[in-house]
């Protein structure tokens, strides 16, 4: 006997559940990735190789937001001259020595500049110059480093507090761009400094609550799907082995008449 589950009904019934089937374990996936995805301001893609630097006017414009998720870490690479005059120092401990990270902006042909990080000297300790010609140079970008939460403290003349657009607008009359780049050792601007070293892309997470409870709504209604399914699937060949048991019980055998039972009367008596 063919089982009723191959019926076109059942088909289309079983060719349902596979979809959403499939639909909750996409579901399940998305929302899954998503409850553990890095929040916007997290950095996460990895460090770009030198070698293959892009020139930053073709990633960023001058004043326009720089995207960390997508930018931070990018090798770039920057033409330009230096304005030794806009040097600032912004305060820094390496190894439990104080110091300053030393930053300047880099003047492109269109008079926007871009920060740069020529790296980290000790307190006291003078930079060395720059290059007074123009030069090209290739970097990290990194986006403008937070204030953390914490109040601003006032600065000494030629300091500033961190690395960030929002503070170096007031102090370089350059449209800038966003983030800074950092150099690598080895390039004429770092001579006599301590390089910044490479960047290395946190490796945390922050938890997003409202997509893993997606998550487990999802799995919960593709595992009652199934469920419902199955019982369907239980119910049927029931009644289907209850209609065959029915057909081929024997059928009760006509009952003699009882000798003591009243007979009709005979024709004519």
């Amino acid at each position: 006997m063919r089982s009723p589950l191959l019926s076109p009904r059942w088909i289309g019934i079983h060719l349902g559940i596979l979809l959403v089937a499939a639909v909750c374990v996409a579901g399940t996936a998305w929302q899954f990735v998503r409850a553990f995805e890095p929040d916007r301001e997290v950095i996460t893609n990895p460090v770009a190789d030198l070698a293959d630097a892009a020139p930053l006017q073709d990633l960023l414009e001058p004043g326009e937001y720089m995207h960390p998720e997508t930018l931070a870490n990018t090798a770039v690479t920057v033409t330009g001259r230096y304005s030794p005059e806009d040097t600032l120092l912004v305060p820094r401990t390496e190894d439990g020595v104080r110091g300053h990270d030393v930053i300047l902006p880099l003047v492109t042909e269109d008079g926007s500049a871009v920060t740069v990080d020529r790296g980290w000297v000790p307190e006291g300790t003078a930079a060395p110059g720059v290059p007074d010609d123009e030069v090209t140079v290739t970097g990290w970008l990194l986006p403008p480093v937070s204030d953390g939460g914490f109040t601003p403290v006032a600065t000494e003349d030629g300091t500033v507090e961190r690395i960030a657009t929002s503070l170096l607008v007031n102090e370089w009359d350059h449209p800038l761009y966003e983030g800074y780049v950092i150099l690598p050792a080895g390039d004429p601007a770092v001579e006599g400094l301590t390089p910044a070293p490479p960047p290395e892309p946190p490796t945390g997470f922050t938890v997003n609550w409202r997509s893993l409870s997606y998550t487990v709504q999802w799995a919960m209604f593709g595992v009652s799907a199934l469920v419902f399914w199955i019982l369907l699937m239980r119910r049927e060949l029931a009644d289907a082995r209850a209609t065959q048991d029915a057909q081929e019980a024997p059928s009760e055998p006509e009952k003699a008449p009882d000798p003591g039972e009243d007979q009709p009367a005979a024709a004519g008596s």
